[in-house]
């Protein structure tokens, strides 16, 4: 069976790919500075606004007011802030493959993801230095998996869906790249060796 022809463009989901996350991690923080204290209470109360905060309809200081508002939180706004940043940890076999990419194809972010988390990962990560380009929910007003932010990806960093290799730990959000043409890599961190086998078989180291 001949090679399927190789990728000319990456693209790359960023939680539980490039970075690792533990949401609960930000939730008990916050739970103990709130009125709320079970942090799966917290969870039940917050995800409404930061899913309209992560998907653009609402912007930064609307969705600090609405998660104060509901939650009954005491704290600062720096530390909010602080506890929803610091929910992260690198990838490195992934980081090790960016780099080694890098440089040899042009390389795409697309993610589910509001400016605190975006700002504090560029911020913190220099391996995000490396991408091209990203797009994200919070700013594109579309979220995965629904087909709006893959087209809008598209169109913004002129993508040809069937020469771009889209990564992503999420099958809902594989199954519309797939839909929409990608050639696609259903990810996780601990079967990382599938991602490189696949890509050996694509002639890519």
């Amino acid at each position: 069976m001949p090679r399927p022809n190789p990728p000319t463009a990456f693209l790359f989901d960023i939680g539980n790919v490039i970075v690792r996350f533990d949401f609960s991690l930000a939730l008990k923080r916050v739970a103990a500075e709130s009125e709320v204290h079970d942090p799966v209470e917290v969870l039940a109360r917050i995800d409404r606004v930061k899913v309209a905060y992560e998907d653009g309809q609402i912007d930064r200081g609307a969705f600090l007011a609405a998660a104060f508002d509901v939650l009954r939180y005491r704290g600062t706004e720096a530390a909010f802030i602080a506890a929803w940043e610091e929910i992260f940890e690198p990838n490195p076999p992934m980081i090790a493959l960016i780099e080694r990419l890098h440089g040899r194809f042009p390389l795409f972010l697309l993610s589910n993801i509001g400016d605190i988390h975006r700002d504090y990962l560029f911020r913190t990560y220099p391996i995000f230095a490396r991408f091209t380009a990203g797009t994200y929910s919070y700013a594109a007003r579309a979220s995965k998996p629904g087909p709006a932010i893959y087209q809008h990806a598209i169109r913004t960093h002129g993508l040809e869906p069937a020469r771009t290799f889209f990564i992503d730990d999420l099958l809902p959000n594989i199954t519309t790249a797939r839909a929409l043409g990608f050639h696609t890599h259903h990810y996780h961190h601990d079967r990382h060796a599938e991602l490189a086998a696949e890509l050996a078989a694509l002639g890519i180291a």
